[in-house]
């Protein structure tokens, strides 16, 4: 009780030390792992410009010390401030979007960056969708949490801000989906103007470079090889010509005979199916069938119930009934 007493009256001065060693161990700690890993300072503008040279994951690069993390380049201005990218899964667009965001926090907090060297903006928040993931206890599916998600960020985002958004609409319908994610990138072009990191498989959205403006197009590259593919793991400018889905389903060794099936329905599919013109020609000969030809000029209203009659044995006959 007497030591409790005779620590009351420095109390103050006890915090105060408390809370200067733990600046002091934060620093310190932030200064030992970028000296250790030979990071760089981080320089920063107010004209919301991003423009990282061999920059890394810090995380996934410490992990992979035995191995060559492959580094990437980004440039981002207000002429292009929407970064749209393509590309196959495992292609390397998700950690691509990460290490940019990390190396922004980095730079923020005070601790140099894993990058050649980095120039940045000062973001006000950061809202990120990444991942797809159910609410089970409220009764929420993949595609209501990821509009929920993205409503906080287009609601909560300025021009300084941030948004990391990872294949938005994919958990719904293709079309709904694909028009979902042109009109949230509409609505950040057009309202937000914020910095603004997108990727998606619905590569028709690429077009939107040519068209709205503010945006660029990248994309995580392959080396092709046949059937096979080789993730190179860098991002390149330009829009990806496909989402080698087949490729990477073979990478995880399904069955020959599925993959195969696959391929068919990839190319009938892309080459608008055979299947769906016949279908498309049946339709068009059951329009113009004989039976559907004589009913149109009928009125029904004017016939006798004689002719009614004769009219339906007429039809039959057509028929072949």
């Amino acid at each position: 009780t007497e030591l409790r007493d005779e620590l009351r009256k420095v109390v103050s001065k006890i915090q105060q030390v408390a809370s200067a060693i733990a600046k002091i161990d934060a620093y310190q700690s932030l200064a030992v792992v970028s000296s250790q890993n030979g990071y760089v300072r981080p320089t920063f503008n107010h004209d919301h410009v991003i423009d990282i040279s061999e920059g890394k994951h810090a995380v996934i690069n410490e992990v992979m010390k035995k191995q060559r993390y492959v580094e990437n380049d980004i440039y981002m201005d207000q002429s292009s401030h929407v970064l749209m990218i393509t590309g196959p899964n495992m292609g390397g667009k998700s950690t691509y979007m990460r290490q940019i965001t990390l190396t922004i926090i980095m730079a923020q907090i005070g601790c140099f960056v894993c990058a050649a060297s980095a120039n940045l903006p000062i973001v006000d928040k950061i809202f990120t969708r990444i991942g797809a993931s159910d609410d089970l206890i409220s009764g929420q599916s993949t595609f209501m949490v990821e509009m929920l998600e993205a409503n906080k960020a287009l609601q909560g985002a300025t021009e300084n801000s941030l948004i990391v958004f990872d294949e938005i609409g994919r958990g719904t319908a293709t079309y709904d989906g694909m028009a979902i994610a042109q009109a949230i990138i509409e609505y950040i072009v057009n309202k937000i103007h914020c910095l603004t990191l997108f990727s998606t498989h619905y590569h028709e959205l690429t077009e939107l470079e040519s068209t709205l403006g503010n945006i660029k197009n990248v994309h995580a590259s392959v080396s092709e090889d046949g059937h096979d593919i080789i993730f190179l793991y860098k991002v390149k400018p330009g829009k990806a010509n496909k989402s080698y889905g087949v490729n990477v389903a073979k990478l995880a060794h399904l069955p020959d005979s599925l993959l195969s099936r696959a391929n068919d329905i990839l190319m009938s599919l892309e080459n608008n199916t055979v299947e769906i013109k016949a279908v498309e020609k049946t339709e068009k000969v059951v329009e113009k069938s004989m039976v559907e030809l004589y009913l149109d000029k009928i009125d029904p209203m004017a016939l006798s119930p004689l002719d009614a009659l004769s009219t339906l044995i007429e039809l039959k006959n057509m028929a072949g009934r």
